[in-house]
């Protein structure tokens, strides 16, 4: 394990129970809120994979460590993506917040043990999506839609539940066009999102979940 994510474990006792280490390790620092939305996105992804058929207990997994990264301050993600040797794209410099879905990916892997490629690629695209996506990855990114952490409720929400009566993929293509159609307010617009949602609005796309 990279010495920077070593340090963050040092003070938490990690039993192998993912929900409630990822509840230890982020109440610990200092983050209870992301805790809670993780619970509630575990679930409703767990709802959602059940309903779409993916594989529930993954998709719950990825919902609890999908956002473990928000212990790094906006401000040091680049630098800490490069620290832990990943790419970063020009948007992602520009937007850094984008980089917790690739941070979570990478902490789920070395500090949390997870090991099965789906559920990290869930979890690494769970902010953008990305093109070729499988049903968990969409399950994942819609969960996380439809139990946002911010108060209220969104905006898109009514869309998105509308959308799952007809497919998954209506459900992910609803968001990526609300996101689509405001593009021009985003402080970057990510590639993974462009290829998504070009790929979701072709007629090849429409055939999946």
């Amino acid at each position: 394990m990279h010495e920077l994510l070593t340090q963050l474990v040092e003070a938490v006792q990690l039993t192998g129970n993912v929900r409630s280490d990822m509840n230890a390790f982020l109440v610990y620092h200092g983050c209870p809120k992301t805790a809670d939305h993780s619970v509630r996105v575990a679930a409703e992804a767990r709802r959602l994979a059940a309903r779409f058929g993916a594989d529930p207990s993954l998709a719950q997994v990825a919902g609890w460590l999908h956002d473990v990264s928000a212990v790094f301050p906006v401000a040091q993600r680049t630098k800490i993506a490069r620290q832990l040797r990943l790419d970063v794209l020009p948007e992602e410099e520009i937007a850094p917040m984008i980089l917790h879905q690739k941070l979570s990916a990478v902490m789920a892997r070395e500090i949390f043990g997870i090991g099965d490629a789906a559920v990290l690629s869930a979890i690494g695209c769970h902010t953008t999506l990305k093109a070729s996506a499988s049903t968990l990855d969409k399950v994942v990114f819609v969960a996380d839609k439809i139990a946002w952490d911010q108060p209220g409720k969104p905006p898109y929400l009514d869309g998105i539940l509308g959308a799952l009566d007809q497919s998954l993929h209506q459900a992910a293509l609803r968001y990526l066009d609300y996101l689509w159609q405001r593009r021009q307010t985003l402080p970057a617009v990510h590639p993974w999102f462009v290829a998504a949602h070009r790929q979701v609005t072709t007629p090849a796309g429409s055939s999946s979940k």
